[in-house]
């Protein structure tokens, strides 16, 4: 069978988008055993299209939703919400589906998130065009989940609790001579999906991240040790993050945030949308930086914002065509 596609990214945060919306063979795919396997080989970067993963389009659940996106990550397991791929999904619903609510140079849609089983999340995404294509997309995540068992976090298992809202995670890596202990203290937040965001060193004591020691992280280690932690019910992405809070409002700009991701069932992406609210979630609630702030991945930069009236979280970034092809499954 030969299968379309499309590869898009989001600040290099990159998936293969199949159209299961007007085409039942997609649908049809994913119901076989071997789907995963598929996944896999066309998200592999040496021998397949390369991505972090696939996304389809699918027909919504609810006549007054856009569309519906279901995520699997790289490693052919299922996700449940991507923010860069739901501006990707709106790019693609808009230009090849002629999807969603347009007004003036803005088109607006609904875009139901999560597996068919499980109660789908909504984002609603605003667009704003150049030359008819989406360019940009602002996409409301929702509230921020902060309870742990909300999120699939034993507390039980978890080192100890320090400064609200920060938590210590131990894991042993290694064996006999060479065997060591790593801890980390991390803010833990839920936006659909679960994040641990580590801001300070594992010396704790309130201390900020630098740059340059976020830069140094190494992530290819402590990310899969920690992903899979046994705290952690269904696994959990992992971020180090760098928070600088502007001085003065009258020298203008705001809050940053570097951010490097280990993105669950993926590894290290270029940036994760989903991530990066969680990021400037955690640093809110921890006093860190404000509601509102540039967050800085190695993809690209994101913005955004905590609203305080409605407690929902907004981000706005690019969504990108890379090519189209044919996959012969």
């Amino acid at each position: 069978m030969k299968l379309p596609f499309v590869k898009m990214h989001g600040l290099g945060n990159d998936y293969v988008y199949l159209d299961g919306f007007g085409d039942s063979r997609v649908t049809a795919l994913m119901m076989r055993s071997r789907w995963s396997a598929m996944v896999r080989s066309m998200s592999d970067r040496h021998t397949g299209i390369g991505s972090d993963g696939v996304i389809v389009l699918t027909l919504p659940r609810a006549s007054r939703n856009s569309v519906a996106m279901r995520m699997f990550n790289a490693d052919g397991s299922e996700g449940r919400m991507c923010g860069n791929g739901a501006r990707c999904v709106a790019k693609f619903a808009h230009e090849r589906l002629a999807l969603g609510e347009r007004a003036g140079g803005r088109v607006s849609m609904r875009i139901e998130v999560g597996p068919p089983d499980e109660r789908a999340s909504v984002l609603r995404i605003m667009c704003e065009l150049k030359r008819q294509k989406v360019w940009r997309a602002t996409v409301d995540m929702g509230k921020p989940v902060l309870a742990l068992a909300k999120m699939g976090v034993d507390r039980r298992k978890l080192a100890f609790e320090g400064v609200r809202p920060h938590w210590g995670v131990q894991a042993e890596v290694g064996r006999g001579v060479n065997a060591r202990s790593i801890c980390l203290v991390g803010v833990f937040v839920s936006m659909g999906n679960p994040h641990m965001v580590v801001m300070e060193p594992s010396s704790g004591g309130a201390l900020n991240l630098t740059r340059l020691e976020v830069d140094s992280v190494p992530l290819t280690t402590l990310g899969p040790l920690f992903e899979r932690h046994p705290a952690f019910k269904d696994r959990m992405n992992v971020h180090f993050a760098a928070v600088q809070r502007r001085r003065s409002k009258v020298a203008g700009g705001g809050d940053t945030i570097h951010l490097r991701t280990w993105e669950r069932g993926a590894g290290p992406t270029r940036a994760c949308a989903s991530g990066a609210c969680a990021a400037l979630v955690a640093g809110s609630i921890s006093g860190r930086c404000g509601r509102e702030a540039t967050v800085q991945l190695p993809g690209g930069s994101l913005l955004v914002r905590w609203d305080r009236r409605t407690g929902r979280v907004y981000q706005t970034g690019t969504a990108e065509d890379v090519f189209e092809g044919v996959w012969e499954t």
